[in-house]
C-alpha cells in the first residue's frame, strides 16, 4: 500500500463512544486507511457522547479509552486519541477537527462514519463546519449502499458486512455469552479485568 508522503498528512478521524470497541470498528478504520491512502486513522474516543447522553449508562471515558488502546496497540496506521477526553465536557466533531487543524494547518482531514451516522449527519452539532473542514467518508456494505445525507458530498468505502454492534456485545457480556472473535483480545482482557457490562 502506498501512502501519502512528503506533503500534508492525510488524517482519518474515526470518532465514537466505543462502548465497547469491536472488530467491525477496526475493519472499517483499516479499510478506509487503505482505500483513501491515509497516513493515519485516529480513533477518537468521545468524552461525553452528547447524542447518547441520558439514553443509557455509558462506561467511563477512561475505561473506553483503555479498551480502544488495547484494540489498536499493534495495528499499523491506527492511533488512539484522547483529545476529546482531555478537552472535557460534551464531544463535538467540529471542535475536534478545529483542534487538529490548529496543530497541523496543512493536514487533509477525513471524517469516517458508518451508514447510520451518515444518514443523520444534519443532526450533528455544527455539521456544516465539519463538512467545511474535512472530507466526509461513509463506510458501507458492498452492493447495499445506504443513502447518506444528500446535502453534502460523500466518499464511499465498501467494507465487509459485519453485523456487530456494541449494544449486542454489552448484552452478550451481561448474559455471560462469549464475545470471542467479536472483540479483540486486548479489549476483552480489559473488560474482564474491570468487570465491565456485568
Amino acid at each position: 500500500m502506498t501512502l501519502a508522503s512528503g506533503g500534508p498528512r492525510r488524517i482519518g478521524v474515526f470518532g465514537g463512544t466505543f462502548d465497547p470497541p469491536h472488530i467491525a470498528h477496526l475493519v472499517a478504520a483499516i479499510e478506509a486507511r487503505e482505500v483513501l491512502e491515509l497516513d493515519v486513522v485516529l480513533l477518537v474516543v468521545a468524552n461525553v457522547p452528547w447524542q447518547k447522553e441520558g439514553t443509557r449508562e455509558i462506561s467511563s471515558a477512561e475505561h473506553r479509552l483503555e479498551m480502544v488502546r488495547a484494540c489498536a496497540a499493534e495495528v499499523e496506521g491506527l492511533e488512539v486519541s484522547d483529545m476529546e477526553i482531555r478537552r472535557g465536557d460534551k464531544s463535538y466533531t467540529a471542535d475536534t477537527l478545529a483542534e487538529l487543524l490548529a496543530s497541523e494547518p496543512q493536514a487533509e482531514l477525513f471524517v469516517i462514519v458508518g451508514r447510520d451516522a451518515a444518514a443523520g449527519f444534519t443532526t450533528w452539532e455544527r455539521h456544516d463546519e465539519v463538512a467545511q473542514m474535512a472530507s466526509l467518508v461513509v463506510v458501507d456494505r458492498p452492493g447495499q449502499h445506504s443513502e447518506p445525507d444528500p446535502n453534502h458530498s460523500w466518499i464511499r468505502v465498501d467494507v465487509a458486512d459485519l453485523e456487530i454492534s456494541s449494544t449486542d456485545l454489552r448484552a452478550r457480556i451481561k448474559a455471560g455469552r462469549s464475545i470471542k472473535f467479536l472483540i479483540p483480545e486486548g479489549a476483552a482482557s480489559v473488560i474482564e479485568r474491570l468487570k465491565l457490562y456485568r
